[in-house]
């Protein structure tokens, strides 16, 4: 089972990698939150094990960058300063399935990720995201369309599902960038701009049909859906 192990402290991350690896887990570590993003572009990942305190994209971002970029709620543990109860219960909100404090008890970490590893092989749930029209099926990375499914790339599909899971708000350019690319935001938004060209045009984003892709000036983009 392969884990991606991100953590700023090298000498925490390879003490971790050590236990991950010696409890069978095939480990791969980062030292930045755009490093991971910009490695789920090219390899999948069973397990999360992430710094919450990273200086680049960190916290709720880094959680949400993930999740869009692979289309499902991964089991996740977060590392962390001791923290208060209350910051606890709002970690755990963001979709994490542990939290604890570092310097990690050994024993503990490891339990932690067997009870991870269990849920993942274990985990029968229904991996489909629908929206009106849209079906986003996760598990094959395929979008249909009122029953077709137009040829997307992996990035156009990873846009697409962003958006719709941002139906009615305003996204930015650069949490766009950094969620779909995993690129620095003060690089040119040409792509970007191609890309929302060609979803407006393949999945048929217009009046007619309920949906309006447009942009907000000096921001970025927004999906809405029309009434009626």
């Amino acid at each position: 089972m392969k884990l991606a192990l991100l953590d700023k402290d090298p000498a925490q991350r390879q003490a971790h990698q050590a236990l991950a690896k010696e409890a069978g887990f095939h480990c791969v570590t980062f030292q930045s939150g755009r490093e991971l993003m910009r490695a789920l572009q090219r390899d999948g990942h069973d397990l999360f094990v992430v710094d919450w305190d990273l200086p680049d994209l960190a916290g709720p971002s880094l959680l949400e960058g993930i999740r869009n970029q692979i289309g499902v709620n991964p089991p996740l543990l977060l590392l962390t300063a001791p923290l208060a109860s209350s910051d606890v219960a709002r970690a755990l909100a963001t979709g994490a399935d542990c939290v604890l404090a570092k310097p990690c008890v050994p024993d503990v970490l490891v339990a932690q990720l067997r009870a991870m590893a269990r849920r993942t092989a274990n985990c029968d749930e229904l991996a489909v995201e629908t929206y009106g029209d849209y079906r986003f099926d996760l598990p094959t990375r395929t979008l249909f369309v009122r029953g077709a499914a137009p040829h997307l790339t992996p990035k156009e599909f990873t846009l697409a599902l962003l958006l719709f899971r941002n139906l009615n708000r305003a996204v930015s350019r650069s949490y766009i960038l950094e969620t779909v690319w995993g690129i620095d935001p003060g690089l040119s938004t040409r792509t970007l701009d191609i890309h929302i060209s060609k979803i407006r045009a393949k999945l048929e984003l217009r009046p007619e049909h309920g949906y309006r892709l447009s942009p907000v000036y000096g921001f970025g983009y927004r999906l809405e859906e029309l009434a009626g």
